[in-house]
């Protein structure tokens, strides 16, 4: 029988994908992937249903990195000084002491345009290649054969379509490091949920996305976010090989 240990691969990301117009405050796109062990995940997803039913009463409220900044919609409670300590300690508790490894691609956007102008690949298409190149390069190190679930948010039905079609792509052709039969091994498939749905894996790798974000855009400035969640970035000797900086 065929014993594998099941893996869940959470990927949101931050920064607008398009090329046509960019941001000079923000023009990096990031892609971040957060792999998590079955068990493991179900540990993660109750201590952050905990949080919820003890701040809102109920498990429903969607953690939103963009609306818990600006405390926005249901973020609203933030206002309130001490509520907003006792959500911040509580998070940052389950962020740092979680058991997941972090794989991040980031898109900076001018060298991209300036090297392959604004009509080259899907950024997300190139991301994603990378995401799952170095997660394969990570398992490769576990003792147990694996299987990987992708789980990703939707995000309409042309770009679904269009990642749909890239994805069966990379199955059937590879990376230029990784075979399609190595893909194949590890039983990789595509999972599309709505926010609805309400994940909780996918809301971590949102609350990620945008630390990642601000230090490839400027490394040194203080980012107390991005320093709680360094260590776990996938590291392969002395290199942090999970992330990936293109061009």
């Amino acid at each position: 029988m065929d014993q594998r240990d099941r893996y869940f691969l959470f990927l949101d990301e931050s920064g607008d994908h398009g090329l046509i117009t960019v941001d000079p405050s923000f023009p990096v796109f990031i892609l971040c992937g957060v792999l998590i062990h079955e068990n493991d995940y179900y540990k993660i997803r109750d201590a952050i249903n905990e949080l919820k039913n003890k701040l809102w009463g109920n498990k429903l409220v969607v953690f939103h990195s963009s609306d818990i900044r600006k405390c926005n919609k249901e973020f609203q409670i933030l206002f309130d000084l001490e509520v907003k300590k006792e959500f911040y300690e509580s998070l940052n508790n389950i962020i740092k002491q979680s058991d997941y490894t972090v794989f991040a691609s980031a898109i900076n956007k001018e060298e991209y345009i300036a090297r392959y102008g604004k009509l080259g690949n899907s950024v997300y298409e190139i991301s994603l290649s990378f995401i799952i190149e170095r997660t394969v390069f990570y398992l490769d190190d576990t003792p147990t054969n694996n299987n990987v679930q992708i789980v990703i948010e939707r995000r309409g039905k042309k770009e679904d379509k269009k990642l749909t079609e890239h994805w069966q792509k990379l199955m059937a052709r590879g990376t230029g490091y990784i075979s399609p039969e190595r893909l194949k091994y590890l039983g990789l498939k595509l999972n599309f949920r709505s926010k609805s749905q309400n994940v909780n894996g996918l809301q971590l790798a949102d609350l990620i996305a945008y630390p990642i974000a601000r230090f490839v855009i400027d490394s040194k400035r203080a980012n107390p976010a991005y320093d709680l969640i360094k260590g776990k970035i996938y590291n392969k000797g002395d290199k942090n090989f999970g992330l990936k900086i293109f061009p």
